[in-house]
């Protein structure tokens, strides 16, 4: 199999991005590099050695450019097939090398089948068998057990864990950068892609775990974001992303939902912040 690098991006999550990287090392195949964009508040440490180079590239925004770090990521990148990786996904042993033989062949864009942990799951010496245990399947994205199937809907694309041709990323242009911050950029690349004809497959078999963290729902702290990035997704597509988060704001008196507008009544107060379990 040709070389697979993995990318990600970290920002105030140096816990998360250990476990990460312990997954990586715990990899039946390891991958041929590590890039990691760093946006965090305060540099992270130097990563600890690994078998595989790990490449940090220091960007420092007080925002989350989620669509230009990703570019960047690749860009830095070296080997032909790219596996991103959200920096709470811990892979399993068999998830690298399980995408790496599903990008070998197919020209498309795979999605590793995500399992999410509560506060208490992945202890710094996790047991793989334990997070599989413990891990929750997405609700609505299904995957098989061992197989690859393909999913007709792309708004059903996830950026937490997919792989793609380094050269079919670079051909489709990458995240479109004019979605600043949080939210559709991902929605966005997968309809891109799925106009251009790559087909989105869900690998099974190739798990990723999502580690905690506290958030709340509907993302309130995002809610500037996924306006901005809502109203030029639905300019571009004609019709509104992130429908569930956008019906919450407006059930909150957040916004006013027009046909074609967005409109903003007030922003989020401490009331509005109602935290989740597990995330």
């Amino acid at each position: 199999m040709r070389p697979l690098s993995v990318l990600t991006l970290v920002k105030n999550r140096e816990d998360h991005l250990i476990q990460l990287i312990e997954g990586l090392r715990r990899s039946k195949i390891a991958p041929a590099e590590l890039i990691v964009v760093d946006m965090s508040d305060q540099p992270i440490a130097p990563p600890s050695k690994a078998s595989f180079p790990i490449k940090t590239i220091r960007w420092a925004t007080d925002d989350l450019p989620l669509a230009a770090a990703r570019n960047r990521a690749a860009r830095a990148a070296t080997a032909p097939h790219l596996l991103f990786l959200d920096v709470d996904c811990i892979p399993l042993a068999g998830c690298v090398g399980t995408m790496s033989a599903a990008i070998e062949q197919h020209d498309a864009l795979l999605c590793a089948d995500i399992r999410y942990l509560g506060p208490d799951d992945a202890s710094p010496n996790w047991h793989e068998a334990d997070l599989i245990e413990r891990g929750v399947p997405h609700p609505v994205r299904s995957f098989p057990p061992t197989s690859i199937r393909q999913e007709p809907n792309p708004g059903l694309f996830w950026s937490l864990a997919f792989a793609i041709r380094r050269q079919r990323f670079e051909e489709l242009g990458g995240f479109d950068e004019a979605f600043t911050g949080y939210g559709a950029e991902d929605t966005d690349f997968g309809y891109r892609a799925d106009r251009a004809g790559v087909p989105l497959l869900f690998v099974g078999g190739a798990i990723a775990c999502h580690q905690y963290h506290p958030t709340y729902d509907p993302p309130v702290q995002h809610f500037d974001d996924i306006l901005r990035n809502a109203a030029l997704f639905h300019r571009r597509w004609g019709w509104w992303p992130m429908e569930g988060w956008l019906q919450s704001f407006e059930s909150m008196g957040l916004i006013h939902r027009l046909p074609h507008e967005l409109v903003r009544l007030r922003s989020p107060d401490d009331d509005d912040r109602v935290p989740v379990s597990v995330s």
